[in-house]
């Protein structure tokens, strides 16, 4: 069979045609349910990722500048409704939707986007404790970023004059709507050129869009790089943005942001006056017991009881004295009968003793050797006899053996 070439079509000509097809109006606008899948952020700003759910997937395309409105970051497993338009990607014949807006699926996308920014802040570390600023116990000068108009700036000045008037420099500053980051940061660095020694960051309670500015990645790295102390002051006790969690200090409202930023007047001047009754106590005391000291000092010097202590001392001198006396003749005496008792066991083995009772002592010259036997000496040596009263010298003639045994 011959094909006709009318009614056969190009590749490039039917996927044409199929494109207006499906772009025709009927599936634009469309919202769909899905879960993100095979997500790719390319760095042209362009995001890439595949929706699908349990039966079937749709190829999905978000441009940078879609993507930039977007309060969080898509994140592969999350669950989202998109809102797109159906197209037909040429060069490779599939259809796929330009998304042009994502929210998140049964969570708020402003809850979402706060979840991810507190996440990914706190993993930096910029709320941990470690980075916080003391606040100065007596601040000269305060500075306040709020809006001028509302309640916030008059109750902080209301609190402030009634506990400790000072100087305020206020920085009118917008704090709600798109402009509103940018103008906190601009008043952040304002104050930190002034010479303020400590920063009221305020705004009164609203929903989560209305206190969006403070959730803000500019503005928490802006309070978070803050050389002064900040207090967070945003909404109601119960609200918490991000500025709070960075802040060096976060107060529950703008008024209680004043009364922690300075003392109360009233009460350091009742802590004045207790720490003045309490000098005057205790240099009363000290003075009563000085005064109580002279006069017993007084007392010590009149001459009636400066004699009788002179007596006394001179009493006791001569006593101790004595007492050394004694004490000294005592030891002279024991040391004396010592010393007797030691000469007589001396003089009863000394040669001198020996000689008093009728011996002499033999000696050979000229060497002084004492003669013991006579063996000592021989004929003709010259002998010394030490006798009690002097020294007799004597020349050998003779000797004779065992005379010495008859004795």
């Amino acid at each position: 069979m011959v094909l006709e070439e009318k009614g056969i079509y190009g590749v490039y000509e039917f996927t044409l045609a199929v494109k207006r097809t499906l772009t025709n109006g009927q599936f634009c606008d469309v919202w769909i349910r899905g879960e993100i899948s095979n997500f790719t952020n390319h760095g042209s700003g362009h995001r890439y990722f595949t929706l699908k759910d349990k039966s079937s997937q749709l190829q999905c395309v978000m441009f940078k500048w879609y993507g930039s409105k977007l309060r969080f970051e898509l994140e592969r497993g999350m669950k989202v409704i998109v809102f797109g338009d159906i197209d037909v990607y040429e060069s490779k014949g599939q259809y796929q939707l330009k998304v042009r807006d994502i929210r998140p699926d049964g969570i708020g996308e402003l809850y979402k986007a706060y979840e991810q920014l507190k996440n990914k802040l706190a993993l930096e570390g910029l709320f941990s404790p470690v980075h916080k600023k003391p606040l100065p116990k007596f601040p000269c000068k305060i500075g306040v970023a709020t809006s001028p108009t509302g309640a916030v700036l008059h109750d902080i000045l209301t609190v402030l004059k009634r506990r400790c008037p000072l100087n305020v420099l206020f920085i009118p500053t917008v704090v709600q709507g798109e402009q509103a980051a940018r103008s906190i940061v601009c008043s952040i660095e304002a104050l930190n050129k002034a010479d303020v020694d400590l920063i009221i960051l305020g705004r009164g309670g609203g929903s989560i869009e209305d206190l969006w500015a403070f959730n803000e990645e500019p503005v928490a790295r802006a309070i978070f790089n803050s050389n002064i102390p900040i207090i967070s002051a945003v909404g109601h006790e119960t609200d918490y943005t991000i500025a709070d969690f960075v802040a060096d200090v976060r107060a529950p409202t703008p008024s209680a942001a004043a009364e922690i930023a300075v003392p109360d007047r009233q009460e350091l001047l009742n802590r004045v006056c207790r720490s003045r009754d309490r000098l005057i106590q205790y240099q009363g005391r000290r003075i009563n017991d000085n005064i109580s000291c002279l006069l017993e000092l007084k007392k010590g010097i009149e001459p009636r009881i400066l004699f009788d202590r002179l007596a006394n001392n001179m009493q006791y001198i001569d006593e101790m004295t004595q007492r050394q006396i004694s004490g000294i003749r005592r030891i002279i005496e024991s040391k004396n009968t010592l010393f007797k008792a030691n000469a007589g066991r001396l003089n009863a083995v000394s040669p001198l003793g020996t000689l008093s009772r009728g011996y002499s002592i033999a000696v050979r010259m000229p060497d002084n050797i004492v003669i013991r036997s006579i063996n000592d000496v021989k004929e003709k040596d010259v002998i010394q006899v030490i006798v009690t009263d002097g020294k007799i010298k004597c020349c050998v003639s003779d000797k004779e053996e065992g005379y010495g045994n008859q004795l």
